[in-house]
């Protein structure tokens, strides 16, 4: 089973309006997101610099002193071509501290320190500019939880969260994106050498088919199995959805009266204006 090719052209132009329109619900006409340098974040400054104009987009450019160069040029390439405002703010002194608890080969809890570093920095910006916070994460990542809860997984609009990954190249080529960002290998550059798919253990191009058959088509684990799926795969990929569900849901409360928020008080977002 393949996932369908994507509409591109009727993608942008959906997501534009839902950028725009969901914004201006509350009065927003402006935004920031951080750019990495990588496909993700490229789409969705592309898709604010249409939504809002490049004038009223800030892209911030936030690395560590380990960061790759790439990533930085990357990330400048891309906002010059759209012609949106960067801001650069490292983030070594800041994190360099909290690194000092952490050991070096923690790997992960040290990455996880930068991407919430980098939503503190953000939401910051977010409160100076009277701009919204534009999210980067595609719909792959939500579903494996391969994100940082209040980290890169926070924003206050995310139009990448019902794409695949694979699908946000596709979106990515009809925006232009610059070939050295479609090109290079997926890594949130947390590490020298890091790549996703290095580190899931797994190409996109599978997670997706899989992801694609069990989300979209309601496959069971038995029936992924006949799609020629390795069990040991299906069970990890699907062990990894469940174990990480809490993640894509707002933190629970605990039940105490008849009306509890996100239990028996749930409202559209724009409830009440």
């Amino acid at each position: 089973m393949q996932i369908p090719r994507l509409n591109a052209e009727l993608t942008e132009q959906i997501l534009v309006r839902f950028l725009r329109e969901e914004a201006g619900k509350f009065g927003f006409s402006r935004a920031v997101l951080g750019l990495s340098g990588g496909i993700d974040s490229a789409v969705s400054a592309a898709l604010a610099a249409r939504a809002y104009g490049p004038e009223n987009v800030l892209a911030l450019l936030m690395p560590y002193r380990t960061s790759h160069p790439s990533s930085r040029a990357h990330a400048e390439l891309l906002a010059a071509q759209l012609g949106i405002r960067t801001e650069l703010c490292d983030l070594s002194a800041a994190a360099d501290p909290l690194f000092a608890a952490v050991p070096e080969k923690e790997r992960l809890r040290r990455g996880n320190i930068l991407a919430r570093l980098r939503m503190v920095v953000l939401y910051d910006r977010s409160a100076r500019e009277g701009a919204l916070v534009i999210g980067t994460s595609n719909k792959s990542e939500l579903l494996l939880g391969y994100s940082t809860q209040f980290g890169d997984a926070a924003c206050a609009i995310n139009p990448l969260g019902d794409l695949y990954k694979t699908q946000i190249f596709e979106l990515a080529a009809h925006l232009k994106i610059p070939k050295s960002i479609l090109e290079k290998a997926p890594s949130a550059d947390l590490w020298e050498g890091q790549t996703d798919e290095g580190e899931m253990g797994f190409t996109y191009a599978e997670l997706d088919r899989l992801l694609f058959a069990h989300v979209e088509r309601r496959y069971s684990e038995e029936r992924l199995g006949t799609l020629g799926f390795e069990p040991r795969f299906v069970a990890e990929v699907l062990r990894r959805m469940r174990r990480n569900h809490y993640k894509r849901r707002p933190p629970i409360v605990a039940k105490l009266g008849n009306r509890t928020i996100n239990v028996d008080f749930r409202y559209v977002r724009d409830w009440g204006r």
